[in-house]
C-alpha cells in the first residue's frame, strides 16, 4: 500500500512541476515576442535631453537649475 501511495506522490509532484515549467517557458516566450513586437511598432526615440543641454536652452529657469542642483547636493551629503 505504501508503494501506491508513493507512486501516487511521485506523479501528483511530475504532473505539477510540469505544469508550471510549461506555463513558464509559455509566459517566457510570450513576453519576448510581445516586446519584440513593440519594439518594431514603436521604435524608442534616441534623442535624450539631459538637463544640462535644457539648462542651455534656456527651458529651464536658472533658478529652477539652482535649486534642483542643491537638492541633489543636499541628498548626496546625507
Amino acid at each position: 500500500m505504501e508503494a501506491t501511495l508513493i507512486a501516487q506522490g511521485t506523479d501528483l509532484m511530475l504532473y505539477g512541476m510540469g505544469t508550471v515549467f510549461t506555463f513558464l517557458t509559455l509566459l517566457v516566450g510570450i513576453t519576448s515576442l510581445m516586446s519584440s513586437v513593440v519594439n518594431r511598432l514603436a521604435p524608442e526615440e534616441t534623442e535624450v535631453v539631459s538637463a544640462s543641454t535644457a539648462a542651455v536652452q534656456g527651458s529651464v529657469e536658472p533658478r529652477i537649475v539652482k535649486a534642483i542642483q542643491a537638492a541633489l547636493d543636499q541628498h548626496r551629503s546625507q
